[in-house]
C-alpha cells in the first residue's frame, strides 16, 4: 500500500471510529468510552489545521521570508519574495529528505522532516535535529553534518548576577581598561598594564563597586555602581528519587521573597583627567527595587539611569551631568502599583532632546512626548484603549508603529490591531482593520508585515501588508479546520457578560464535549489563572489552550475560562481590583459571568462548579473554596502559591505591595484554611523551583489543623507543572467522582482505542 493509500485508510478508518465512539456515547458521562475519546482527541487534534503558517521568520537584512505550515501531505516549508510577490516551496523537501537518509541511515520522509526550524540563506538551508547542526547545499542537496551544539546553558532564573566577577572593561578608544581591585576602582593604560591607578578607596566587602562599568563614549568619563548587597534567601528541596543513585539529594535554590532584602547600587561618576569621584547621595535614590545600568548620551555630557522604588509605586528617570548634578526627567507616581514589568517603555529621540514614554497616568496605558526637561510636550495616544506594544519608531518621519487594543467598536477589547501616529498625536491611522487577533512578523526595515489574524472561532488568515499603507499586497494561507472538525472537535463560543459592577464586560470562552447533547445537564469546570501580569483567555485560534480544555470537556462537562477583573491589558481601574488583594481574583466577575452563561444555557448546571488552575491558578482555585462554597464545590489546585510571603519577591511585591502588611495575611489561603468547604485536590511537584513547595505544605498543615479533609498527590522529582499525565488522570478522576458522581474507571485501560460493546 502506497503512503498516500496508507494515510488516507488511516483517515477514514479514524473518522470512522470517532463517528461510533460519538454515536455509542451520546448519552455518557464519565465513562470509560470518555476517557478513551478524550485520549484519543489529544492526539487527533495534532497538525488537523492545514495552511496556518506555525512559524514566520524574516531573512536578516531582506525583502524575503519562510514559514511552515501543516497541509494535507505534512509540513511544507515556504518562501516568499516580497517585492514580487512570489512564494515558492523553501526547497526540495524531496531531495532534502533523500539526501538526510542517505546520510543518517533512517528513513526520512519529505513530508515528514524531523525539524521545524531552518536557517534559510540563498545557497543553504541548516537545521537542527536533536543536538546536531546539518547544512544542505542547494546546488547538490548533499546534506552534512555541520557540528554538535552545545546544550543552553539554562540559568536559573532566582540567581543574583555576582558583580565581584567581571572582565575589565576597555574604553572606547582603547586606550585604557577599567578593573576591580579590592572592592574599589582601578584603571590601567592598555598597552602598560603595570601602571594601574586608583579611581577610589571606599570600596569594602560590604559595600564594594562592581565589575559591570560604563565608559562614556569621549572615553574621559566612567560610570560604576557602588553596592551594598544583601543577604541571600536559600529555599531547600529535597530529591527523593533521583535518577543517578538510590538515596536522596538535598538541592538549594536562591529565592528572594517578600520582605527580603534587596542590593542597593549607587551610580558613582569618575571623571578620568582629574581622578574626581562624584557618587550619587543615597537619598536621591533610596529604598531601591532595582536601578538600570547607567546609560550615556551620544555626546558625553551626562548619563541616564531608571530608578524603581521599591513598592512599585514610584519610577523615574534621572540624568546625572559631567558636573555632578542629579535632575529627575520623568518622575512616574501611582497610589497603587506601576506595571513595570509588563508596562514599560522609553525611546530617547536626538540623543536625549525629547523622550517618547509609556503611561497609565490618564487611567488606560498610552505614550507621551516629552521634551529634554523633562517636561510634557504632547500626549501621543488617548482614550479608552491601551498601547499594547511599540513596535518601530521612525524619528525621521516622526511616527510611531505600535500594536494597541480595545479601540475599535464591537471588537473583542483583547484584540490587538496596528497603527500609526505622529510625534504630536495627530494622524492616528489603524493598519489593519479585520475582526481578529493580529499576529505580527515585521521585516528588519519594518517596510513589510506578516499579519496572521485569527480569532478562537476563526481559523487563521495569513496575509503580507505594507506597512506604510497596511494595504495587502499578497495572500498567503488561509487556514483550513475541517480535518479538525472531523475529529469531532468543536469551536469553543465567545461569550461576554457583565462583572461585578453590572457594567464592565467580561470575556471568555465556552468549551463543549464532542457528543454535546443540549438536552442534557451539565456540570461545569473553570480552568483559571488570574495573575495580574496579562490577560489569559486565548485571543488566536488554538485546538487547545493550556490546561487541555478540550479533553477535560470530553469526560462530560462544560469547560469556561474568563478574564476577570484584577488582570491586565484593560482599563488601570480593572486592573488596579487586585492591588493588595489577590484572594479576589475576579471571583465577582466570573461568577456572573457564570451566572449569565447558564442564563442562556440551561443545560450548564451551577449547582455543580468545579475549578481549577496551577501557580497562581493554584492558589485561585483552592481560594474558590474557601471564599466562594456556595459556588464552587470542587477545585484541584497544583503547584499553588498559597501564601503570597511564601513565593518569589519580583512578583508578589508588584501586586501585594511594600512593606509587608496584613494585606498579605489577608489573602493567604493559610490563613483561611479553616473556611474549606467541598472537594479539594493539592497536587505538587516536590522538586518545585518557581513556587517554594513549602507554600502547599503550609497550607496542608493549616488543613490539618482545622480537621479538614482534602486529597493530596506529591510527584517525586517534578517542578513546576500540572502534575504531568499522572496529575492530569488524577484531576480528571477527581472532577468526574465528585461532580459526576461517577466512580472513575479503572487505570488499566490502555491510550488506544478499545471499542466498548454495546
Amino acid at each position: 500500500m502506497s503512503a498516500s493509500l496508507s494515510a488516507s485508510f488511516c483517515r477514514n478508518v479514524f473518522v470512522c471510529l470517532t463517528t461510533f465512539l460519538l454515536a455509542f456515547t451520546a448519552h455518557s458521562q464519565g465513562t470509560l468510552a470518555d476517557y478513551q475519546r478524550a485520549e484519543m482527541l489529544n492526539g487527533a487534534f495534532q497538525n488537523k489545521v492545514y495552511d496556518a503558517p506555525d512559524k514566520i521568520q524574516w531573512l536578516p537584512k531582506a525583502h524575503s521570508f519562510w514559514y511552515l505550515k501543516a497541509t494535507a501531505n505534512g509540513k511544507e516549508f515556504i518562501k516568499v519574495d516580497a517585492d514580487r510577490t512570489a512564494k515558492e516551496p523553501a526547497f526540495d523537501q524531496k531531495r532534502l529528505a533523500t539526501s538526510l537518509s542517505q546520510l543518517t541511515g533512517r528513513p526520512v520522509l519529505p513530508y515528514q522532516l524531523p525539524f521545524s526550524d531552518i536557517t534559510l540563506q540563498p545557497t543553504e538551508v541548516s537545521f537542527r535535529i536533536k543536538d546536531s547542526l546539518f547544512t544542505c547545499p542547494f546546488d547538490t542537496y548533499q546534506c552534512r553534518l555541520k557540528g554538535v551544539i552545545s546544550p543552553p546553558d539554562n540559568r536559573y532564573w532566582g540567581n543574583q548576577i555576582n558583580e565581584q566577577e567581571g572582565k575589565p572593561v576597555l574604553s572606547p578608544d582603547g586606550m585604557y581598561e577599567a578593573f576591580i581591585k579590592n572592592y574599589n576602582v582601578y584603571i590601567r593604560p592598555s598597552r602598560r598594564p603595570a601602571e594601574e591607578v586608583a579611581l577610589s578607596y571606599d570600596g569594602s566587602e560590604g559595600e564594594f563597586y562592581s565589575t559591570y562599568m560604563a565608559w562614556s563614549p569621549d572615553s574621559k568619563k566612567l560610570v560604576v555602581n557602588k553596592v551594598r548587597p544583601n543577604t541571600p534567601h536559600l529555599i531547600y528541596l529535597i530529591e527523593s528519587s533521583p535518577t543517578d543513585q538510590l538515596q536522596p539529594k538535598l538541592q538549594s535554590r536562591q529565592y528572594l521573597k517578600p520582605g527580603d532584602a534587596l542590593p542597593q547600587r549607587f551610580p558613582t561618576l569618575f571623571l578620568i583627567d582629574t581622578k574626581r569621584q562624584i557618587p550619587i547621595p543615597a537619598s536621591v535614590i533610596p529604598d531601591q527595587y532595582t536601578i538600570t545600568m547607567p546609560h550615556w548620551r551620544n555626546d558625553s555630557r551626562a548619563f541616564t539611569f531608571e530608578y524603581n522604588q521599591r513598592g512599585h509605586q514610584r519610577y523615574t528617570v534621572f540624568e546625572m551631568n559631567i558636573d555632578g548634578a542629579v535632575r529627575p526627567l520623568i518622575d512616574e507616581t501611582s497610589k497603587t502599583f506601576i506595571h513595570y514589568s509588563g508596562k514599560n517603555y522609553r525611546y530617547d529621540l536626538a540623543d536625549g532632546k525629547e523622550m517618547i514614554w509609556a503611561s497609565e497616568r490618564d487611567g488606560w496605558n498610552h505614550l507621551y512626548l516629552y521634551d529634554g526637561n523633562g517636561k510634557v510636550k504632547a500626549q501621543i495616544t488617548k482614550g479608552e484603549w491601551v498601547v499594547r506594544r511599540v513596535v518601530y519608531v521612525d524619528e525621521a518621519k516622526r511616527t510611531i508603529l505600535f500594536e494597541g487594543s480595545g479601540r475599535e467598536a464591537s471588537q473583542d477589547p483583547y484584540f490587538t490591531q496596528l497603527y500609526r501616529v505622529n510625534f504630536d498625536g495627530t494622524g492616528l491611522t489603524v493598519l489593519t482593520h479585520e475582526n481578529g487577533n493580529h499576529r505580527l512578523i515585521f521585516s528588519d526595515d519594518y517596510q513589510y508585515v506578516v499579519d496572521s489574524y485569527s480569532r478562537v472561532d476563526e481559523p487563521p488568515t495569513t496575509v503580507l501588508r505594507q506597512t506604510s499603507t497596511g494595504k495587502v499586497v499578497m495572500e498567503l494561507e488561509k487556514g483550513d479546520i475541517q480535518p479538525l472538525l472531523a475529529t469531532g472537535w468543536k469551536l469553543p463560543e465567545v461569550f461576554t457578560a457583565k462583572g461585578r459592577d453590572g457594567k464592565t464586560d467580561i470575556w471568555g470562552i465556552i468549551v463543549r464535549p464532542s457528543n454535546f447533547d443540549p438536552r442534557k445537564t451539565y456540570p461545569v469546570v473553570e480552568y483559571i489563572y488570574a495573575g495580574p501580569h496579562d490577560s489569559f483567555v486565548p485571543k488566536s485560534f488554538v485546538t487547545d489552550s493550556r490546561g487541555s480544555l478540550h479533553e477535560m470537556a470530553e469526560l462530560g462537562f462544560i469547560v469556561v475560562q474568563c478574564d476577570g477583573m484584577g488582570t491586565a491589558n484593560r482599563s488601570k481601574a480593572f486592573h488596579d481590583v487586585c492591588w493588595k488583594n489577590l484572594k479576589d481574583s475576579g471571583f465577582p466577575d466570573r461568577i456572573a459571568w457564570m451566572k449569565a452563561a447558564a442564563q442562556k444555557y440551561p443545560y450548564m448546571d451551577l449547582s455543580r462548579v468545579g475549578i481549577w488552575g496551577n501557580s497562581a491558578g493554584g492558589q485561585s482555585s483552592a481560594g474558590a473554596l474557601l471564599h466562594y462554597p456556595d459556588f464552587y464545590k470542587v477545585a484541584v489546585s497544583s503547584s499553588g502559591c498559597h501564601d503570597n510571603r511564601m513565593d518569589k519577591l519580583w512578583w508578589n511585591e508588584q501586586w501585594m505591595g511594600y512593606p509587608i502588611g496584613p494585606q498579605y495575611a489577608e489573602s493567604s489561603n493559610t490563613t483561611h484554611a479553616k473556611n474549606l468547604k467541598g472537594k479539594l485536590l493539592l497536587i505538587l511537584g516536590e522538586m518545585d523551583d518557581n513556587v517554594d513547595p513549602s507554600s502547599t505544605y503550609q497550607f496542608i498543615n493549616a488543613l490539618i489543623k482545622a480537621n479538614k479533609n482534602f486529597d493530596f498527590l506529591m510527584v517525586p522529582g517534578m517542578g513546576h507543572s500540572l502534575g504531568g499525565d499522572y496529575g492530569e488522570h488524577k484531576r480528571r478522576d477527581f472532577f468526574v467522582k465528585h461532580l459526576l458522581g461517577v466512580d472513575p474507571p479503572e487505570w488499566n485501560w490502555q491510550p488506544n482505542i478499545t471499542i466498548p460493546k454495546p
